[in-house]
């Protein structure tokens, strides 16, 4: 029994996307739009883990381990899941204040109210891969970057996080989940990982 386990846990395949903006998190193909399958070809067995939606970019993990899945998406194991969202509009300290206290969104027609969150302003522009096609650039219409880190992953919740404080997001990217990142990476680059890393990086056990 125990040498079974072993080899089934060397089966295990660990890979880091960072999936591009306008693809589908998924591998069955639908007319018209990009998914998984044109990115890399993954083992028939892998699968990833949650969804980014199709105009969200960055980090996705994609696995045969089902465990790994279980312990990241179960709502009782609070994950830091850490954002980059380039806003329509400068957004303000008090806006930032609203977005970290916790505030109401619409979730699958019920009243949420999200949990406390960290927020950042950031003074530069991120140094992150462009996006395809590039956001719409209008002269009379700044635009401001933040960096949010939430414990929970509600249906579209970054998007209607921001719009609740009088802010429309133009572009979003997953950056982090805990100690996991994209950070050096490009716009539909893949890299296999090892299952002690990837648990370590997550801080699973």
């Amino acid at each position: 029994m125990i040498k079974e386990k072993i080899q089934r846990a060397e089966l295990f395949r660990y890979f880091i996307l960072y999936k591009p903006f306008r693809v589908l998190c998924q591998f069955s193909p639908i007319e018209g739009k990009n998914t998984l399958k044109e990115l890399f070809e993954f083992p028939k067995d892998v699968y990833p883990v949650g969804r980014l939606d199709e105009d969200t970019e960055g980090l996705l993990i994609l696995t045969n381990d089902t465990s790994l899945n279980n312990k990241l998406l179960d709502p009782k194991n609070s994950h830091v899941r850490t954002y980059l969202a380039q806003l329509e509009g400068i957004i303000s300290d008090e806006a930032l204040k609203r977005l970290e206290a916790g505030l109401a969104i619409n979730v699958r027609g019920e009243r949420h109210k999200t949990k406390s969150a960290l927020s950042k302003f950031l003074v530069d522009e991120p140094m992150v891969p462009l996006r395809i096609p590039p956001i719409r650039f209008r002269k009379n219409s700044p635009t401001s970057w933040i960096e949010l880190s939430l414990t929970e992953g509600k249906n579209h919740q970054v998007r209607k996080m921001t719009a609740a404080v009088g802010f429309s997001t133009l572009r979003l990217i997953r950056w982090k989940i805990e100690n996991l990142t994209v950070e050096k990476m490009n716009s539909g680059d893949v890299v296999e990982i090892d299952k002690t890393e990837i648990y370590r990086l997550l801080k699973l056990h």
